[in-house]
Formats: structure tokens, sequence, C-alpha cells
């Protein structure tokens, strides 16, 4: 038995909130005599193997680690590498044009990561939400017995102090809830700013391609020009509308007038061309 093994078994374990799991009744180590994996006396859950990388040994205490936790914080640690590779890389080739050929085959095998990564990430994502759902459903029932409580002591079932008891561990509940739900929330948000957006890339002009250039500059070359037509410097604006218009007559009176200022000056009634030709 190793040195590791005597000092763990016995001891209590809580989880990394506080709550209270059970006790190490012993261990399972690999052929190199390390521990591999420790069983927990979970009470009504019986015996529970965990991964030892699951958890700190302190001297008087066995701390126990989330699964979801350790799977998050080594994604962001493989992802911040990875990024700052390609970061680096991408900084290089463009400082170095020799570099460039070379360079696009370490960008291919970092990409590959990248891609594997991302894998990873949607598993991990989901993992967090299903918690957090968990963690909800938790609260939901820890508030209804709390105010199950409350309606025992208003009707004189429980005394003051069982009440206030109740209360404590109740608020102590919640606020390990709150406590998790808060660290998946800082970790997702931390999932979600590690991204390509940072790295340099080239940015090249906005340019139109060759065959749309050529395309659009023959079609504004030929575009026919419309000429507008030339407006009459002496068109006189038309006589308003006389306001008092409100008989037929008035209509008739209005309508001659309109007529006569629209005569040519070769429309000349007959009387008056027979004159001039007597006169003559």
């Amino acid at each position: 038995m190793s040195s590791n093994e005597i000092e763990i078994v016995g001891k209590s374990v809580k989880d990394m909130y506080g709550t209270a799991m059970g006790k190490v009744v012993g261990t399972i180590t690999a052929i190199d005599g390390s521990i591999d994996t420790v069983g927990i006396d979970c009470g009504s859950e019986v015996l529970k193997q965990v991964p030892f990388e699951q958890l700190v040994v302190k001297e008087d205490v066995v701390i126990f680690i989330p699964k979801w936790r350790l799977d998050s914080h080594r994604l962001l640690r493989s992802k911040e590498l990875a990024l700052r590779r390609l970061k680096a890389l991408m900084n290089l080739s463009a400082e170095n044009e020799e570099m460039k050929e070379d360079a696009g085959l370490i960008h291919e095998k970092y990409k590959t990561q990248l891609q594997s990564l991302n894998e990873t990430e949607a598993k991990i994502k989901n993992t967090l939400d299903k918690r957090k759902a968990e963690l909800d459903e938790h609260l939901k029932s820890v508030k209804m017995f709390l105010f199950d409580a409350k309606v025992q002591f208003n009707s004189d079932e429980i005394a003051q102090s069982k009440f206030d008891s109740i209360k404590s561990q109740t608020a102590e509940i919640m606020e390990r809830i709150s406590h998790e739900k808060a660290e998946i929330l800082n970790i997702q948000q931390r999932i979600a700013d590690l991204s390509l957006d940072d790295l340099p890339t080239e940015t090249p002009k906005q340019q139109i391609e060759e065959p749309a250039q050529s395309y659009l500059e023959s079609a504004k070359d030929e575009e026919p020009v419309v000429a507008l037509p030339e407006v009459p410097q002496n068109v006189e604006a038309p006589p308003e509308v006389p306001r008092d218009v409100e008989t037929k007559d008035a209509v008739h009176n209005y309508a001659c007038i309109i007529a006569q200022q629209n005569k040519k000056p070769d429309d000349t009634e007959p009387g008056d061309w027979l004159t001039r030709m007597q006169a003559q």
C-alpha cells in the first residue's frame, strides 16, 4: 500500500462547495502503484468510484472536483495555447515571405488541432447547459421545501427553533447552488471569448472581381444619355381660379377667358377678318 493510499483512506469527502459526500473506503491502483480510482462511501448511493484526478487531498478532508470543471479548464488551457501559437505563426509568416511555405504546413496542423478542440468544446457546452438545468431544478426544490416550512411554522406545527434551523440549512444549499452556477456562467463566457477573431488575417482592399469590373465599366460607357426637354422661359403662369365661381354662368365666363388667352394670333374671328379686308 502506497503512502498516498494510507493518507487518503478513511478521510471524509466534500465537494468544492462544502457539501459532505461520504468517506474514502479504499483505492484501486495502476500497475505502477499510483492511485487510479478512489472508492467513496456515499451512504444511500453505496460505493462511488471516482478517478483520483478529480480529488484534492488535504490534511483533514478530501475535496471532490466535478468532471465538468476539469474538462472545461483543460479545454481553456489547450485552446488558449493553440490560438497563441496560431497568432505567432501568422505574425512570423507575415514578416518573412520566405517562411510562408513552411508555415503553411504547421498552420494546417494547428487548424486540425483546433477543429478537434471545437468538437470537445461542443460536448462541454452541452454538459454545462445540462448541469445548469439540474441546478435550477435543485433550487426550485429547496425553495419549495423552505416555503413549506414557513407554512408549518405559521400554522404552529413546528417551533421557532426548528424553523430557524431549516431556514439556515436551506440558505447554505442555495448559496452553494449560486456559487456553482456563477462558476459555470464564468466558464461559458471564457469559452465564448476564445475564437479566431483576434488572429491577424490578411485584409485585402475591397475590390470587384475582374469579370464583374469589366462588365460594370462597359455598361457605364454604353449607358445612353437621356436629354431632358428644355423648359420654355416665356411660359406664363395660368390664371388663378376665381374664388367666387359658384354658378354655372361664372364657370362659363371663366372658360371663355381661358379660351381667349389660349387663342393663337391667327385664330381671329370671321367678322374681324372681313372688317380689315373692307378697310383695305
